[in-house]
């Protein structure tokens, strides 16, 4: 699980607005498409290091969105571990649209087998 943080840059779309994902009716960044890219930023850390056959799972979010980007941003999203117990993973997040913190959340990953995950599927 190296190394401990992990930064991602993500382009601000039209088919990311509030209006576009019905979350809002405005042309801004939805909060949504934000916690979608913090959740995608942890995974991807936590995918450093993980045996074959395994990923995880987003288990639990709390995010503020704490101010609006437009559309062209470009927002840079940081995931850090902070804790490991077992295969409990927890994350600490923050979104910035250039020296503006627009996000931050506390979010909780669990390591499982995929194979095994799957088949719960057929259940």
């Amino acid at each position: 699980m190296t190394p401990d943080t992990l930064t991602l840059t993500y382009p601000v779309t039209q088919n990311l607005t509030a209006e576009a994902m019905g979350s809002g009716d405005m042309p801004v960044l939805a909060t949504p498409a934000m916690v979608a890219m913090m959740e995608n930023a942890a995974m991807r850390l936590a995918a450093n290091g993980l045996p074959e056959g395994d990923t995880t799972v987003g288990g639990h979010i709390d995010a503020a969105h704490l101010s609006p980007s437009a559309v062209g941003a470009t927002i840079e999203v940081t995931a850090t571990l902070t804790a490991r117990d077992g295969r409990k993973l927890t994350f600490s997040i923050e979104a910035r649209d250039g020296e503006n913190v627009i996000g931050q959340a506390t979010h909780v990953r669990f390591v499982v087998t995929r194979e095994r995950f799957l088949s719960k599927l057929a259940k």
